[in-house]
């Protein structure tokens, strides 16, 4: 049986009201018109190569009565910290079916969303169940889901593909491996999400209306200015005015936090700058130098150490961007934890 509610009638214009932004309980209610504005003042110091689409599946459009946005929020938040034990709400952005969203974690901390996907990605909620016989997506939520989705990619420079758009059921859900069958997954973000959940649905049918509606937006990233990546080894660490430690902490800039990847930009006796266009500086004393590179080969293993007798811990694909933390014997690790790759199919970016 189809379930689908009356929410009134949603158009494309919904995504466009002018209505104040509204916070409480610590989440930030807003059109997708008021998105771009608020993403676009925002300072990110932490390196984002990838959006994940996610549908929350419960609640669904059954529990979603048109107003009741922060109750929802703060229902999935107590959820994900009672139940799963997590430190915050998993995803940083709902959609609801009206077309407004909502803000979740910060954006300079890690999603919880896809196991071995998480330390570069942006994590989208949608509410609602898309599987087959679920919800009926409103036009409003596929309106607002598109523009926010291309919002994300514009702000962080990344070209619309499979390898910075990611749906939840690509990945097997112990060994974080990309793969096409349906064993041990999530059908997230559903199996009627835009026509389906597979990797040729996405071909076929999302990412066209991404590209059509990043015409001429999206350039590729300049790293020319990049002296080089750092990954933050710190619980938290702060972002300061001025390279010394009794420098006042960056206005309008949360802390950076465990697992960050770091652009830096200048070096002053131990401090790192993380801007090109502002005086934001981190001690370098808590972070670690990471190379970037690129995956060349079309599939690649990722191991629990370097070499082929390690267990097999997932994989990644061709253009996909990693950061090497330290060689062995003709192996690469590209992770905090024990996440080795063959550094014969990478390419480093000097």
């Amino acid at each position: 049986m189809i379930i689908s509610h009356d929410l009134g009638q949603l158009n494309e214009d919904s995504l466009h009201k002018t209505s104040a932004m509204e916070t409480k309980l610590g989440f930030t209610k807003m059109s997708v018109s008021e998105f771009e504005t608020w993403l676009n003042s925002l300072r990110i110091a932490r390196t984002v190569l990838k959006i994940q689409l996610h549908h929350t599946y419960r609640p669904d459009y059954s529990n979603f009565t048109g107003s009741n946005h922060f109750e929802r929020q703060q229902a999935m938040k107590n959820h994900h910290m009672l139940n799963n034990g997590w430190s915050d709400i998993g995803q940083h952005f709902t959609i609801f079916p009206d077309g407004s969203l909502m803000t979740g974690r910060s954006l300079e901390n890690i999603p919880a969303c896809i196991y071995g996907q998480n330390s570069n990605s942006v994590c989208i909620e949608n509410l609602g169940n898309f599987d087959h016989g679920g919800d009926i997506m409103t036009q409003a939520q596929k309106d607002a889901i598109v523009m926010v989705t291309s919002m994300l990619l514009r702000k962080f420079n990344l070209p619309p593909n499979s390898n910075t758009i990611l749906y939840h059921h690509w990945f097997d859900l112990s060994t974080g491996q990309r793969n096409h069958s349906n064993r041990n997954k999530k059908s997230c973000p559903g199996s009627n999400f835009f026509g389906g959940n597979k990797e040729q649905d996405f071909e076929t049918n999302f990412l066209p209306l991404i590209v059509s509606s990043l015409t001429g937006s999206v350039i590729k990233e300049n790293t020319a200015a990049v002296v080089r990546f750092a990954c933050v080894t710190a619980t938290t660490l702060n972002i300061r005015i001025q390279p010394d430690s009794s420098a006042s902490k960056a206005p309008d800039r949360d802390p950076v936090t465990f697992g960050t990847i770091l652009r830096i930009y200048d070096e002053q006796n131990g401090w790192l700058k993380i801007s090109n266009s502002q005086p934001h500086w981190v001690s370098g004393r808590f972070t670690t130098p990471v190379t970037r590179a690129t995956v060349t080969a079309g599939s690649l293993n990722i191991r629990t150490g370097p070499g082929t007798e390690f267990f097999k811990a997932g994989n990644y694909t061709q253009g996909e961007i990693v950061f090497i933390f330290e060689e062995k014997n003709g192996w690469a690790r590209v992770s905090l934890s024990d996440r080795w790759v063959s550094s014969r199919y990478l390419d480093t970016e000097n």
